[in-house]
């Protein structure tokens, strides 16, 4: 009897408690409110009902508050702030840096998958790791190798890869084959290793690219978990989706490993233009921490600039006007160039695509490859809305959302509009902070351009040898919500060879 009475004591203690703490936020003065928040369960019933809508329905509901901010809560201890204000994103990536960190909750989180690597490390542990890829960012040197490579496996892998699918009739998955492009290709550029996962029938490392999405999906998964001891109890028995979790990783690791083996033998050898052979001659770091970054490159490396291009394809299989102003532009460039149609472009004459460039950045500005991104409050803090974060809440910046908020980009914000980026005919950059699809701030994607000369040089070859015809067009693509913004079935296309008047 006793021990009854005193569960019943707890019982109403914690609702009691539950109900002082869900007023006592609701009450802050400068707290904006969007998403539904319940006694004791916060928004948990909303999440759970929208849990696989997620970014749909937190952009519905940050579209509906007045600073495009929303707080929300749900048990046991989650809260936080999602926000689509750009003043909020610079507050956080720029005024007050040091305020909002990756956090160790974040980085627990990932830490399977991605150890320490530089997307999942703050303080000194990120500083050494971003000053050492910032040296080679910054030379001529490694322009010329990332041009090398791209053209090279464009010409040797990727065009005949389409061009026998244009022969055959054949069906391929485009979002696939320009994740195997980019794999091989970071791979190329960072380690100096070619895995060869485009060539011949495109099975090459097939196993490593199925674990590596694993991975990211199921490590993603753990943010929107409903309950988190859940998956902490599997984990721990090593049984559902963390046993799948923990092949995946195994999987990559070893991949990771066999490249760290044969970089480090091959050390001494004459030099090349590789990010691991910086870190390598370093000498402080162990075989684990080199793991770690060689798979934050790759993450970097092949899901974001393949992701970016599959939605650039699938928006573009609609918009024939915009198909004729980019060939109309590559045009132009040939003739002054006196290159002729398949002559891999130069860096001066990617720099010219003017119009592509801007179609490529409309495409991410709609469907940015990182979707939302999240940090942890270190400290009490009021946001340039008027917000309040309190110490130890997260707060996610959403991209995604960024995009289709009409006081940011207008009237006119779900319409795959290129022209928006342009001034007489010269792409205008956009405000980092209205558009972090490559972050801001310290943090800012040393990979930019980078990434811009691999997309740019993909397209352009592509669109101008062959029409790719979408299948399904009218079909909304569902998303994969993982680490990037995958599309869930992948983007399924027909490819014929393009003749030269096909558009007119």
């Amino acid at each position: 009897m006793e021990l009854f009475t005193l569960q019943t004591f707890l019982f109403f203690s914690f609702i009691f408690l539950s109900f002082r703490l869900y007023f006592s936020i609701s009450n802050k003065r400068t707290l904006n409110k969007g998403f539904k928040h319940y006694p004791i369960v916060g928004i948990l019933p909303d999440f759970i009902k929208n849990r696989r809508r997620f970014l749909e329905w937190s952009t519905e509901t940050l579209q509906s508050c007045p600073t495009n901010t929303a707080f929300l809560y749900r048990p046991p201890k989650v809260r936080g702030i999602i926000t689509a204000n750009p003043l909020n994103v610079e507050h956080i990536l720029k005024t007050n840096f040091e305020n909002y960190p990756k956090g160790d909750k974040f980085i627990f989180l990932l830490e399977d998958f991605l150890g320490r690597g530089i997307f999942n490390s703050d303080g000194e542990l990120w500083k050494v790791q971003r000053k050492t890829a910032s040296y080679e960012f910054n030379t001529k040197s490694l322009r010329n190798f990332v041009m090398e490579n791209v053209g090279s496996e464009i010409l040797s892998r990727l065009v005949p890869t389409l061009s026998k699918a244009s022969k055959s009739e054949k069906v391929l998955d485009l979002q696939d084959i320009l994740e195997r492009f980019a794999f091989d290709n970071i791979c190329k550029v960072a380690f100096n290793v070619d895995p060869g996962c485009l060539e011949g029938d495109g099975t090459g490392r097939s196993e490593f690219m199925r674990a590596f999405e694993d991975a990211a999906t199921l490590s993603a998964e753990r943010f929107r978990s409903v309950f988190p001891f859940i998956w902490k109890i599997q984990k721990l028995l090593n049984i559902g989706s963390e046993r799948v979790l923990r092949n995946s990783i195994q999987i990559v690791h070893e991949f990771a490993n066999d490249i760290i083996l044969t970089r480090m033998e091959a050390k001494g050898e004459n030099k090349v233009e590789d990010f691991l052979s910086r870190f390598i001659e370093n000498n402080e770091f162990s075989p684990e921490f080199l793991r770690d970054i060689v798979i934050s490159f790759i993450l970097a490396g092949r899901d974001t600039t393949s992701s970016a291009l599959s939605y650039f394809f699938w928006l573009l299989s609609s918009r024939r006007d915009v198909q004729k102003k980019i060939l109309k532009e590559l045009e132009l460039i040939r003739v002054r160039s006196g290159k002729s149609i398949g002559d891999i472009y130069s860096f001066d004459e990617l720099r010219d695509m003017n119009y592509l460039h801007a179609a490529i950045s409309e495409a991410m500005r709609l469907y940015p490859p990182v979707p939302i991104d999240t940090k942890a409050c270190s400290n009490d803090d009021i946001l340039p809305d008027g917000t309040f974060i309190g110490k130890e809440w997260f707060i996610s910046y959403h991209t995604y959302a960024m995009g289709r908020i009409e006081s940011i980009w207008g009237e006119n914000c779900n319409e795959y509009l290129p022209e928006r980026w342009l001034e007489n005919g010269i792409y205008r950059p956009e405000n980092m902070f209205k558009f972090p699809v490559f972050h801001a701030g310290p943090r800012m994607c040393l990979g930019k351009e980078m990434a811009y000369i691999q997309m740019k040089s993909i397209a352009a070859s592509v669109i101008e040898r062959f029409v790719i015809d979408v299948q399904n067009r009218d079909k909304f693509p569902e998303h994969v919500l993982s680490l990037t913004l995958r599309m869930k079935d992948g983007l399924h296309v027909r490819v014929k060879e393009r003749c030269v008047d096909v558009i007119n």
